[in-house]
């Protein structure tokens, strides 16, 4: 019998009530309320950042959930622009209409709280060297002391907020040789991350998480992308496009050496 696939399979909900927005964030995220009762931290594919960041906290959550690190239960959210018509808010209104469809939510934490400085917060070594590890993995420009996207839940460390990750996909094109050879450079912007005063050894995270990581589960994570997500979206020109450029930079980023892990490593021990 084949392996039983470590990557927690997506699922759909139907927005029922748009509860809140969450003005911090550049993308104007929402809290929504969903038909299995649940509420959901909802990003929309007709934000400014468009459909490729959904895509993003999808990848994210999906390799982060199968490493065992705490990220909420990403959710695909169906939208009816007629949730838009009883928004007094002309923004959110348009937002809403242009967004019907296929969203990306994640599962609401109440009452969690930033985390604020990470000394003093519970965090261990071992714990902040593999986020480090996981967002130099991921490119992801977005976990610094001014925005560190963390929360503090029920005295858990929770991730959220991966839109900014695979940052250099706004800038690939159709040309799947020029991604893998620029998939595994340096990753400077991991110096200002917020957990690396703390973190323990990056080298020691890289065995940790790396071999958990193999071509199979890379590529189990990528399928889960929906085609909505992926159809009329540049450079590539169908969504098996997309989903083979996701694959071959994630795994080429994984190949040896990995000089983003010395990058990471030479930064904590410089003291970021």
């Amino acid at each position: 019998m084949p392996p039983e696939s470590r990557v927690p399979p997506l699922r759909t909900v139907r927005a029922l009530r748009y509860v809140t927005p969450l003005r911090e964030g550049g993308s104007l995220p929402a809290i929504m309320e969903a038909d299995d009762d649940g509420l959901y931290v909802v990003k929309f594919h007709g934000a400014g950042q468009g459909p490729k960041a959904l895509v993003a906290e999808l990848i994210a959550a999906g390799i982060g959930r199968a490493l065992g690190l705490p990220v909420p239960e990403p959710v695909l959210v169906e939208l009816d622009p007629a949730l838009g018509m009883a928004e007094p808010d002309p923004e959110i209104q348009d937002l809403l209409e242009r967004s019907a469809g296929l969203n990306v939510g994640l599962d609401y934490l109440p009452g969690s709280l930033p985390i604020g400085s990470p000394l003093g917060s519970g965090v261990s070594p071992e714990l902040a060297a593999d986020v480090v590890w996981f967002d130099a993995f991921l490119t992801n420009v977005d976990r610094t002391p001014r925005n560190p996207n963390l929360l503090l839940w029920h005295r858990q460390l929770w991730l959220i907020d991966h839109g900014a990750a695979l940052y250099t996909q706004h800038g690939w094109s159709d040309d799947l040789d020029a991604i893998a050879a620029g998939a595994g450079a340096r990753f400077a912007v991991v110096r200002d991350h917020v957990l690396l005063p703390i973190a323990g050894p990056i080298r020691d995270a890289d065995g940790r998480l790396a071999s958990r990581l193999s071509q199979d589960l890379v590529r189990e994570v990528v399928e889960t992308i929906p085609d909505e997500l992926l159809e009329n979206v540049s450079p590539f020109p169908t969504p098996e496009r997309h989903r083979e450029a996701y694959a071959t930079h994630l795994l080429q980023r994984l190949s040896t050496p990995r000089g983003w892990v010395d990058e990471a490593e030479e930064a904590r021990r410089a003291g970021g």
